[in-house]
């Protein structure tokens, strides 16, 4: 990934329109010299928030959220540093400077992510054209998928058989080549040059990066009696599953004001709970919350809630994340943990209870330190 140059970074925030920026995001109106809205990082009726465009800052006399052009699409965007910048470049018609000395991009990234977009469209239009559409279809019905939901999250199909994509891109050797790299394709043994599909009769789910790029794929089998359940893509040059959360790029997008967001275990869970209205859910991708995850979620939002089962093994799941946090909980973070009833996951608990009743649920979580404290009440004999 190439570093921006330095130069650039400080004379950016004096090259942009803050105003036109702001007021993309946040309608401003004419206080004077200056622009004022009510805040849109915390919840007021007298409009405190005032954007100076002389000096190209912002302040919240009710907050104190204070900064440049690059600040405030940082935090009201939900972007690092880097994505701010270049979004904040992009928006104002400026091209960004790299730092020639930093190494270079590897000039493949751009060709595995048109190629993954590709595989997307290909396995959408599956959706419509396999002629084993109807068993993907029931399936939705049958879990509630509706096509919005569907369309929104790009969900797709890989349809039974051992080379549907295979037998769809065999005329381009490259991307052959290529999809064999983002583990898609695997190569035959004994057979150089034949290959076999790694997602094969699954619902597909697009794993997206902040920019909305797909980079790797989620496939679920349509029968619980076929294993494994989920099938993730293999780490990529594009994709490391310790660093990337499903459903995030659309919690950011659909999101604007992300008070919580709250960790589930799986696609559908996010899917279900999206579709149901809790726009601000994501789920780590078959792995253990890692220190990365945390990283992202805490700036994402201030207040953090795990969602698992009741059971010991999701109480197991639960101090394993625990641990990952407090290392590296900052000052001002919350984390909560919502243990669910047996047998239920978010999916099916919140088609069972209302949204209401759901909210509730996460409004009641516990907090870090009581998990810690009745974990620890519960493992340790205190009569000896």
């Amino acid at each position: 990934m190439p570093f921006i140059d330095r130069d650039f970074i400080n004379d950016l925030s004096q090259r942009v329109d803050i105003v036109d920026l702001i007021n993309r995001r946040v309608p401003l109106k004419k206080a004077g010299k200056d622009y004022k809205a009510c805040c849109p990082f915390h919840n007021e009726k007298t409009p405190s928030f005032t954007v100076v465009p002389n000096k190209q800052i912002y302040h919240c006399f009710g907050c104190s959220e204070n900064g440049s052009a690059i600040d405030f699409v940082m935090k009201f965007d939900h972007l690092d540093f880097k994505e701010a910048v270049e979004t904040v470049a992009n928006e104002s018609g400026i091209s960004v400077i790299y730092d020639q000395n930093a190494k270079p991009a590897d000039p493949r990234i751009k060709r595995y992510i048109d190629l993954m977009k590709r595989v997307c469209d290909y396995y959408q239009s599956q959706l419509k054209n396999s002629p084993a559409k109807n068993k993907i279809i029931s399936y939705a019905k049958r879990r509630g998928i509706s096509g919005q939901t569907a369309k929104s999250f790009e969900l797709g199909f890989a349809p039974p058989g051992w080379n549907n994509l295979f037998d769809h891109f065999k005329s381009d050797q490259e991307a052959i080549d290529d999809l064999e790299k983002m583990g898609l394709l695997i190569e035959k043994k004994d057979k150089n040059g034949d290959f076999y599909d790694r997602f094969r009769d699954r619902i597909m789910f697009p794993i997206h990066n902040s920019k909305g790029d797909v980079i790797a794929f989620g496939g679920r089998v349509l029968s619980d009696n076929d294993n494994p359940k989920y099938l993730n893509s293999p780490e990529t040059p594009i994709f490391s599953k310790s660093k990337e959360l499903y459903g995030l790029y659309h919690c950011r997008k659909f999101s604007r004001s992300i008070d919580y967001v709250i960790v589930v275990e799986g696609y559908m869970d996010v899917v279900g709970l999206h579709q149901a209205g809790i726009l601000r859910s994501v789920a780590t991708l078959g792995t253990a919350t890692t220190t990365e995850h945390l990283q992202i979620l805490s700036r994402t939002s201030n207040l953090i809630i795990f969602c698992f089962d009741g059971d010991l093994a999701g109480r197991a799941a639960a101090w394993k994340a625990l641990n990952i946090a407090l290392p590296v909980i900052k000052s001002g973070i919350v984390i909560k943990f919502l243990f669910l009833p047996d047998n239920e996951d978010p999916d099916s608990l919140i088609k069972k209870e209302s949204i209401k009743s759901f909210e509730s649920r996460i409004e009641s979580a516990h907090t870090l330190s009581k998990f810690m404290f009745d974990h620890v009440m519960a493992e340790v004999d205190f009569d000896t």
